[in-house]
């Protein structure tokens, strides 16, 4: 059975856009320093040597970050996925950064070359991940307690649940379940637009499959370093690990 290709949400994309441009902002900044021994090179020289491999390289680790998102399986093993991660994205990198070399410089295009960037880059690419990690946060929406909000998502709910209190929205393949006081029902949609939409109720995506309404919440339960929450009417959720730190540190428990 053949499976759609998921692209990545506009907020992913806007994202690489924005690491692409501070990316870019890094090479000027190199090139007019003369980093790594290139001042002898002309400005010139500089400005397109720079920005180019500083650009290239942000694509490449964006892409592949993309990629590991979509592999569940690594969403309780931040260690393991950081090390896989950081290796995806040194090879490619390596090479990417031997040819644009090569082409500069005019060098001899010596594949021997390749040994003494493999480690500087791998390097790189580990501390760059797991800079990425630490900043990677629950996607959290708010409510304000003065005013009644006004959350699109609740114009999506279906007929049977209009008015009911949403306490979880879960992914499904492509389709979300939304958990409410009334009952659950299905909608065709992605996680990443639902909770953009559920902007004005307290709550947070406490797994990349699961969106939980912080009122919702009745009891915590940890162990073996996992955490799962008990929602009113027994509904158990699960929570990621690479969340679990954040949300303890906002005060979900």
């Amino acid at each position: 059975m053949r499976h759609a290709i998921r692209l990545p949400p506009r907020e992913a994309i806007q994202g690489w856009l924005k690491g692409l441009a501070a990316a870019i902002a890094v090479g000027i900044f190199l090139a007019l320093t003369g980093a790594f021994n290139s001042g002898q090179e002309s400005l010139t020289w500089r400005l397109a040597y720079w920005p180019l491999m500083m650009g290239a390289g942000a694509a490449v680790g964006g892409v592949i970050a993309h990629l590991f998102t979509t592999w569940s399986a690594l969403d309780e093993r931040p260690i393991l996925r950081g090390v896989l991660m950081s290796i995806a994205i040194a090879l490619p990198l390596t090479g990417l950064i031997w040819v644009l070399t090569n082409l500069f410089v005019g060098g001899a295009w010596r594949v021997g070359d390749l040994s003494h960037l493999v480690a500087p880059v791998y390097i790189i690419s580990a501390a760059m991940t797991a800079l990425g990690h630490v900043m990677d946060r629950p996607r959290q929406t708010h409510g304000s307690p003065n005013q009644q909000p006004s959350v699109r998502f609740l114009d999506r709910l279906p007929p049977k649940l209009r008015g009911a209190d949403v306490q979880a929205v879960q992914s499904e393949d492509h389709y979300l379940r939304i958990h409410t006081n009334r009952g659950s029902d299905m909608i065709l949609m992605r996680m990443s637009d639902a909770v953009a939409e559920l902007e004005g109720l307290e709550g947070a995506q406490v797994h990349r499959s699961w969106w939980v309404a912080r009122n919702a919440v009745r009891e915590v339960k940890r162990g073996d370093g996992r955490a799962t929450l008990t929602l009113e009417g027994g509904l158990e959720v699960p929570v990621s690990r690479r969340y679990a730190r954040a949300l303890r540190a906002d005060g979900w428990w």
